[in-house]
């Protein structure tokens, strides 16, 4: 992977996180530190998507990044991580 396309699923992953967290509102917890969490999850799931998914849309590719697998790979992790830190109550305030 070069450096472009490694800038390339930043881009996706800033996206998606930026997407579920502020304005869909699907997080473990409010604060930056989620987000920030959220971002790494959906990097590591858009570089996923096309190895996983398929290479779909020709057209819509960079070197060997699938913008349309790598965009569902992104909120398919983002989604899975969150799920996973609410059924088992990561996110719970300590008093």
């Amino acid at each position: 992977m070069n450096f472009v396309s490694f800038i390339i699923l930043l881009g996706l992953a800033l996206l998606v996180s930026l997407i579920l967290h502020y304005v869909v509102k699907y997080f473990v917890r409010e604060d930056l530190g989620s987000f920030f969490g959220e971002l790494v999850i959906a990097w590591i799931g858009a570089w996923l998507g096309s190895a996983v998914l398929g290479y779909w849309f020709s057209a819509w590719h960079f070197d060997k990044v699938y913008f349309i697998p790598a965009f569902l790979g992104a909120i398919a992790l983002v989604v899975l991580y969150v799920e996973i830190s609410k059924t088992f109550h990561v996110a719970e305030d300590k008093e």
